[in-house]
C-alpha cells in the first residue's frame, strides 16, 4: 500500500514540475540588484535557488557551531539515564545509601528529575535518613506535586504519623481527585488512624480503576470492612452496619468472623451463630470453624453435634478437631476431647491444641501430662521443639489421613493433589 502512494507522489510532482517549468519558461522573470556601484542581474529562478543555498550553508555553520555543546548534553543525558536506572537497581537490592547517591547524580538533568528525586526519598526513608527524605521530596514537589504528596503520606504513616498522612490527603480524596495509588495510601492511613469509614470511602474509586487487582482489593476490602465492624459500639450500630453493607462484602470470611466476634461481644451469639453456619454452607473456612468453637456457652451441646457432622466431611482438617477438642473440654468430655486432640496434633500440631490437650489430662486428674502439654503449648508458640508425650511414644496416637470424596457444586467429584 505504501509503494502504491509513493509512486501516485512521485507523479503528481513530475506532472507538478512541469507544469511549473512551462510557466517559468514562458517568463522566467527578472531581478536586479544595485549595491554601492555593483550591479547584479538575473532571474527569479536563479534568485530563489541562490537563496536556497545560502540558508542550507547557514544552518550548516549553526549546526557545526552547535555541535560540541548537543554532544555534551547527548552525553548528560545518557549519564543520567544509566545512573537512574543504577540507582533503581541499587534501591530494590537494598543498597540505600548507593541507590540514594545515583539517584541524586540523576535528577540534575530535566527530564528525569522528578522520578529520580522520588525513588532517591524512598532509598533515604529506608536508609533510615528520614529528615534527608522530607527535604527530597520538597524538591520532588517541585516536578511532580501528586506523586510526591503520596510518597510524603507513605512515609508518615511508617513513622506513625498516620493522621498526619490522612490530613495530607484529604483535600484530593474529598475532591475526588486522588490516583490509584493515593488511596490505597488513604485507606492504610485511615485503617492506621483508627477511621475505618475514612477508609471505606477509597473502596469504591479502587473497584472502577481496577489498578490494585483482584487479589491485592479483596484483601484490602477485606481488612476495611472487618475494620468497620469491629469498631461498632453497641449492638444496635452492629445490625445495622451489617444490614447496610452490600451482599458480596458480607459473603467475606474475615468479614463473617469480625462480625461473629462483635456479635458475641454484645449478646447477639445467636445471629453470629447463624451467619457463621451459612457462610461454611456456601465456602469451608477453618477461621470460621475455630471462631464457631470460641462462641458462648449458648446451645454448645448442639453446636458440639453440628460440628462432629462436619467432620465426615472435613477429617483432616486440624482446625475443626482442635475445635471438637476444645469444645467437649468446655462441656467435661475428657474422654471424647483425647482423640480429636491427638488426631489434630497429628496432623497439624498448634499451640490451642496442646493447651486443650493439657485441660483434658489436668480434668482426668494427670497433673504431670498436664504441664507437659502445657510447656508444648508454650514452646510451640515461640516456634520451639515440642516434647513428646509417654502416651505418642507407644504409637498410640492416630496419624493416618483418611480419604474422603469431595464434589464441587455441580456433584463432580474433585481429583486429590
Amino acid at each position: 500500500m505504501k509503494l502504491w502512494r509513493w509512486i501516485v507522489g512521485l507523479i503528481f510532482v513530475a506532472v507538478l514540475a512541469a507544469f511549473a517549468w512551462h510557466w517559468v519558461a514562458d517568463d522566467p522573470g527578472y531581478v536586479l540588484i544595485h549595491l554601492r556601484g555593483t550591479t547584479l542581474q538575473m532571474t527569479v529562478v536563479t534568485a530563489v535557488v541562490l537563496l536556497l543555498v545560502a540558508w542550507a550553508a547557514i544552518a550548516f555553520l549553526v549546526a557545526l557551531i552547535r555541535w560540541p555543546f548537543g554532544a555534551m548534553n547527548r552525553r548528560h543525558r545518557r549519564l543520567s539515564r544509566r545512573r537512574l536506572a543504577d540507582g533503581l537497581v541499587a534501591l530494590i537490592e537494598g543498597r540505600h545509601g548507593e541507590a540514594e547517591r545515583d539517584l541524586h547524580r540523576a535528577a540534575r538533568y530535566p527530564s528525569v528529575r522528578g522520578p529520580a528525586l522520588l525513588a532517591a526519598a524512598e532509598a533515604a526513608e529506608r536508609h533510615g535518613e528520614s529528615q534527608r527524605a522530607i527535604e527530597t521530596l520538597d524538591l520532588a514537589a517541585q516536578e511532580t506535586p501528586r506523586a510526591a504528596r503520596v510518597l510524603r503520606a507513605r512515609l508518615m504513616r511508617r513513622t506513625g504519623r498516620a493522621a498526619e498522612a490522612v490530613s495530607l490527603l484529604a483535600p484530593e480524596a474529598n475532591s475526588g481527585a486522588l490516583t490509584p495509588s493515593g488511596w490505597v495510601e488513604f485507606a492504610e492511613a485511615s485503617l492506621a488512624s483508627g477511621d475505618p469509614r475514612g477508609a471505606t470511602r477509597a473502596l469504591e474509586p479502587l473497584r472502577k480503576s481496577g489498578e490494585l487487582g483482584a487479589p491485592a482489593f479483596h484483601l484490602l476490602e477485606a481488612r476495611v470492612v472487618a475494620a468497620e465492624i469491629l469498631a461498632t459500639q453497641d449492638g444496635a450500630s452492629l445490625s445495622s452496619l451489617w444490614s447496610q453493607l452490600p451482599k458480596g462484602q458480607r459473603r467475606l470470611p474475615v468479614a463473617i468472623d469480625a462480625y461473629a466476634r462483635q456479635a458475641m461481644r454484645f449478646g447477639q451469639s445467636m445471629a453470629a451463630m447463624d451467619e457463621i453456619e451459612s457462610a461454611l454452607r456456601r465456602e469451608w473456612s477453618p477461621a470460621l470453624v475455630t471462631t464457631y468453637g470460641t462462641m458462648g456457652s449458648e446451645d454448645l451441646e448442639q453446636r458440639l453435634r453440628r460440628a462432629e457432622a462436619w467432620i465426615d466431611t472435613h477429617p483432616n482438617d486440624a482446625a475443626l478437631l482442635t475445635t471438637v477438642g476444645r469444645m467437649c473440654v468446655r462441656i467435661h468430655l475428657w474422654g471424647k476431647a483425647k482423640p480429636y486432640l491427638e488426631r489434630a496434633l497429628a496432623i497439624e500440631p498448634n499451640a490451642a491444641a496442646w493447651e486443650a490437650l493439657g485441660d483434658v489430662y489436668l480434668g482426668e486428674g494427670q497433673a504431670d501430662l498436664a504441664q507437659r502439654c502445657y510447656r508444648n503449648a508454650f514452646a510451640l508458640a515461640r516456634g520451639e521443639l515440642t516434647e513428646a508425650l509417654p502416651e505418642a511414644r507407644g504409637g498410640r496416637i492416630d496419624t493416618r489421613v483418611s480419604a474422603v470424596e469431595e464434589r464441587d457444586q455441580h456433584g463432580v467429584p474433585r481429583l486429590s493433589p
